[in-house]
């Protein structure tokens, strides 16, 4: 999975606003893809490193016979000074990058495996993030 984007207006961003906690997703609010999928019930951030967590532990228990959908990518650069640095000399270097997530948000979706396999993926996989999540199952 990419880290991050090709090309960014800027190298460096402010602090994000944290307008995003009251604020309700509208676009991904069901699954479009696959059958189950993990909703998130809370807004927040999630780095780079939790999600590449969890899609590999979806990931292995897929197989060869499941797929899985990613909806989410980490845009926003966040930059940390090292330890023991004085002030001043300017921005730190980019320490990581973040995706920021909506009340709503359909964060992962999976198909192609059975209800009780589902369920038990998914539960692994929310353990991995930060946020407070639900499984969701779609009947066509």
């Amino acid at each position: 999975m990419k880290q991050f984007p090709n090309n960014l207006k800027f190298k460096k961003y402010h602090k994000i606003n944290y307008f995003f906690n009251i604020c309700l997703e509208k676009k991904m609010f069901y699954p479009l893809n696959g059958q189950f999928a993990i909703q998130s019930l809370q807004s927040g951030k999630i780095k780079f490193k939790q999600i590449e967590a969890t899609r590999r532990t979806i990931k292995r228990g897929l197989n060869k016979f499941g797929k899985i959908w990613i909806n989410i990518f980490t845009n926003i650069p966040i930059s940390k000074k090292p330890l023991a640095v004085r002030m001043g000399k300017g921005k730190g270097n980019t320490a990581y990058w973040i995706a920021i997530i909506k009340k709503g948000q359909i964060i992962f979706e999976i198909s192609g495996i059975t209800y009780n396999k589902a369920k038990f993926l998914l539960s692994k996989a929310k353990s991995k993030l930060p946020i407070k999540t639900k499984i969701i199952k779609i009947i066509y």
